[in-house]
């Protein structure tokens, strides 16, 4: 009996799919898996497919041939697409007051502090990673399930000094925003400043999250702006080298106090709230994912897009932290200024010795870090507050929809303009801000790798040993360094 008696529907199909593919091979290629069906086994769903259509000579070209330019294209997309929470988390780490801090160790220390990248990416992706898989198992951000382990007067406590510290954080990122677009434009650095407050709090709280989402990681690309004043100052990269992988320096209190400082930036309690936060909203916005607690089925890929997402956006981080260091340590340091006031201090002291070039780029950089890491810090301070409390959060609803959440990302933002317009001096407020952030890391991170390791809480999604051992050791380290600032 001949297979049209049988399957004549599929050998329709297959004629018609073949006369397809073969016209355009390259479609067929990029069909999904579960759209095509070709009696191969699922790697995901680990049985073979029902559908009775062959493999045609078309697909099978089209998928051994040499990829062509445009399938690589198509590919590079795919996988920028992946990425989200963790590149805007990591982008976000590089804010002006960072910028400040990367700055300060280049040109006191030259090339010296360059190993310190080594040492924190590890740590930080740990924790990252820690941080959004509890968000994406779970459903609930992190304040929800620290309460779950800790006595509420603690977990409103912690959540009270990361408010306190974001605001400082907002206010000093607010002013260098403002004196580089000063200083870019010649305008009244007051002026800007608000201005650039105004918009940041407007698009938070009217765009949609999609579009929102879309906004950050697209601003993300302004910190190429970084990479490329490696090439307008001369670098010794010799000595560069060395910094980090052989680095020189006096232990004393000068060197700690940068260490300690360099690790309070790159592994800060606000980054932990916001990506396991935006891997909430990513469940909330789309009708088709589910905590993985609630549809393990989804987690293959969701934990692979995780991975991604984390380790390419504190790579990214890091990278920027090492050109921000090696532009000032060949300038600055190389030419004996050794003190930072702020960033926009930076981007001046560069422009007679590297030229207005890198000063311009400094200065777009200070700008766009600021405009993405402001909403960062308004919103993790607002879901952490607004879990703590079991109010609606998540920035797909509409103001009127998430009041309270709402009120503490407006509070957050004008609370920080407000510092510009005080007697606080900036700089001392973000070393306190730092100090806070210190002392605030240490429990936040210590209750994550719990809730991360309690099968109630995760399921048979608990973090795996090597994750573990990293997060561990990061919270040891960041004990470590909140102990040096009391000596130091």
């Amino acid at each position: 009996m001949g297979s049209e008696k049988i399957f004549p529907d599929a050998v329709w199909l297959s004629r018609s799919r073949e006369a397809e593919m073969t016209a355009t091979p390259f479609r067929a290629c990029l069909e999904p898996v579960e759209a095509r069906n070709f009696g191969a086994r699922s790697p995901l769903l680990g049985h073979p497919s029902q559908d009775p259509v062959p493999m045609n000579s078309a697909f099978r070209t089209s998928v051994t041939e040499k990829p062509t330019p445009d399938i690589k294209r198509w590919r590079r997309a795919a996988i920028f697409r992946q990425l989200g929470p963790g590149l805007i988390t990591g982008a976000a780490d590089d804010d002006p007051s960072g910028i400040v801090t990367y700055s300060q160790a280049g040109a006191q220390f030259g090339f010296n502090m360059l190993w310190t990248m080594l040492l924190t990416y590890p740590l930080m992706t740990a924790v990252q990673l820690v941080s959004a898989r509890i968000g994406r198992v779970t459903g609930s951000g992190l304040a929800k399930n620290i309460g779950g382990i800790m006595p509420k007067p603690f977990v409103m406590a912690i959540v009270a000094l990361l408010f306190i510290a974001n605001t400082i954080n907002i206010g000093a990122n607010l002013a260098a925003m403002g004196a580089a677009a000063s200083l870019a434009t010649g305008g009244p650095s007051v002026v800007f400043t608000i201005i650039l407050a105004l918009v940041s709090l407007t698009l938070q709280m009217f765009i949609s999250y999609e579009t929102y989402a879309r906004y950050l990681k697209w601003l993300t690309l302004v910190l190429l702006a970084y990479v490329a004043v490696l090439f307008v100052v001369k670098i010794d990269w010799t000595n560069a080298l060395k910094g980090l992988f052989w680095p020189t320096f006096p232990l004393n209190g000068d060197s700690f106090t940068v260490i300690v400082a360099i690790l309070g930036t790159t592994i800060s309690p606000y980054l932990f709230f916001w990506q396991s936060s935006q891997e909430v909203e990513e469940i909330d916005h789309s009708d088709d994912k589910q905590p993985l607690k609630e549809k393990p089925q989804q987690a293959p890929k969701e934990m692979r897009r995780i991975n991604l997402d984390t380790t390419v956006g504190m790579a990214v981080s890091n990278l920027v932290a090492m050109a921000i260091m090696m532009s000032t340590a060949a300038t600055l340091h190389a030419n004996g200024k050794t003190e930072i006031g702020s960033a926009a201090d930076v981007a001046e002291a560069l422009r007679p010795i590297a030229g207005d070039f890198a000063f311009i780029l400094f200065s777009l950089g200070i700008i766009g870090t600021g405009l993405l890491s402001l909403p960062v810090l308004a919103g993790s301070a607002a879901y952490a507050f607004g879990e703590s409390q079991g109010w609606k959060c998540g920035l797909e609803n509409k103001p009127w929809e998430a009041v309270g959440f709402y009120s503490m990302i407006a509070a957050a933002t004008l609370l920080g303009l407000g510092i510009e317009f005080s007697p606080i001096d900036p700089i001392q407020a973000l070393f306190w801000s730092a100090v806070i952030n210190g002392f605030v890391a240490v429990p936040i991170m210590a209750a994550m790798m719990v809730v991360a390791n309690k099968r109630d809480q995760m399921g048979k999604f608990t973090a795996p040993a090597p994750m573990l051992i990293f997060g561990w050791g990061a919270t040891i380290v960041m004990a470590l360094a909140a102990a040096a600032m009391l000596v130091f």
